[in-house]
């Protein structure tokens, strides 16, 4: 399925929706951060898991938070690519720039920011192969096309295509629905990158 289409689809969901899987895709970028962080020792893995722990409250239960606060709290342990040379700061800011993203979707109820998080992970995926194992190919158009073939790709691809499916059957957001899309991100057991999460 082309992208296109996927976000047309995901855009076709109720905005409540539309934040519970930006919180799934946030949820499976999250142990990238969580390596860079460990590798450099830069940032504090607690800050995200802290702030989307809060996203998944306020989608199970609407309980209130300072949206503010927690965006500057992502600030300050949101990695600079200048400062490290190494691949996995553009994952760690994809991871950073998604929940932000998030959370401004639930501060400012702008559904286009919850698309953001989808766009933001596929993006990541293909930034990793680009800079990574695809690197030798000099070609834009036969690198793109290698990147869209990759299985990492793929599976990025239909593990969102899945997810929407899944939203698109369920009767509307409840607190019984974030503990089961919880769960299942959790379930997984690695990130978008393929990371085993520990």
């Amino acid at each position: 399925m082309a992208k296109k289409e996927l976000f047309q689809r995901i855009r076709t969901l109720e905005p409540s929706l539309q934040a519970l899987l930006a919180a799934y895709l946030c949820e499976r970028m999250l142990p990238n951060y969580r390596l860079f962080s460990e590798s450099t020792g830069f940032g504090d893995p607690k800050v995200l898991r802290g702030g989307l722990d809060a996203a998944w409250d306020k989608l199970a239960v609407n309980k209130g938070t300072d949206w503010q606060r927690w965006q500057e709290k992502l600030e300050v342990v949101t990695p600079n690519e200048q400062t490290f040379d190494v691949l996995g700061v553009f994952p760690a800011i994809a991871a950073c720039t998604g929940l932000s993203s998030l959370m401004q979707g639930l501060e400012e109820k702008d559904a286009s920011a919850y698309l953001d998080v989808s766009k933001i992970s596929q993006g990541a995926v293909a930034h990793f192969l680009e800079l990574g194992e695809l690197s030798e190919i000099s070609q834009h158009d036969e690198r793109a096309q290698a990147i869209d073939a990759h299985p990492l790709m793929q599976y990025e691809h239909d593990i969102q295509q899945a997810m929407v499916d899944f939203l698109t059957d369920a009767a509307g957001l409840n607190k019984e629905l974030v503990r089961e899309v919880r769960s299942i991100a959790r379930e997984e057991g690695i990130s978008n990158l393929g990371f085993a999460v520990s």
